[in-house]
């Protein structure tokens, strides 16, 4: 697998290095102290595997992470072991690597890295996408059709790089569109974007636990910026 190294320390970057020459399917093309140097390396060149640091200056590894349109695998490198839930939110990271890594724990990163298959647009079967919003309903184009979805039904929007899933009572669509975008359709009596991947129906909650939601056997996240506006939609006794 090529590979670039993103990390804002020279020792850090070292490190990696010197742990990827112990597996010989790594090839490592380049190594950057910024996420603004690696993105632009990124628009010319294609690669298979990231390892990169969460916490670097001005940009952290999730603000590069969501620069990119269609990221590759990530392994994340950090000595902060308090952002693993956040990162697994991304499809595209395979593994979260708290330093100071040992050589063991790298290779079993990597063994994760080289069985993962991340979907891109173009694998997706059924491309759709928002079309319309009329009244209590939702078109999306499926295979040229606009099928209709009842909005009460939807109990969860989750973005997934391009796309979206939209879940249902009855069934999940994936979406080719923005979260911005669905967000604008649905009325705002009933929806709130809760976490900057996730847009909730509020009538569909059935728990609430510290910064978290649970909606069916989907357990959300709730970022501490919107936690306010949800407890305010809430009916509290």
């Amino acid at each position: 697998m090529n590979c670039i190294i993103i990390d804002d320390e020279a020792t850090a970057r070292m490190i990696i290095s010197q742990l990827c020459s112990n597996v010989p399917s790594l090839n490592v093309l380049e190594e950057f102290p910024n996420a603004m140097q690696a993105i632009k390396y990124l628009n010319q060149n294609e690669i298979d595997l990231i390892f990169l640091d969460i916490h670097m200056p001005d940009f952290t590894g999730f603000d590069f992470i969501d620069t990119l349109k269609n990221p590759p695998k990530i392994i994340l490198t950090t000595s902060d072991p308090n952002f693993a839930i956040q990162a697994f939110e991304y499809d595209c990271i395979v593994d979260y690597l708290v330093k100071p890594i040992t050589l063991e724990r790298f290779k079993k990163a990597i063994d994760k890295a080289e069985a993962k298959k991340i979907t891109t647009p173009k694998e997706v079967s059924k491309s759709e996408k928002v079309e319309t919003s009329s009244g209590n309903d939702l078109y999306v184009n499926i295979d040229r059709r606009l099928i209709k979805i009842d909005i009460p039904s939807i109990y969860l929007v989750e973005a997934k790089g391009d796309y979206i899933q939209v879940k249902t009572e009855d069934k999940n669509y994936t979406v080719h569109s923005t979260l911005k975008k669905i967000e604008d359709k649905l009325p705002d009596n009933l929806f709130l974007k809760v976490h900057r991947s996730y847009i909730i129906n509020i009538k569909k909650i059935i728990d609430i636990e510290d910064n978290s939601v649970l909606i069916k056997k989907d357990v959300i996240p709730v970022s501490r910026s919107n936690r306010p506006e949800l407890m305010k939609r809430l009916n509290l006794l």
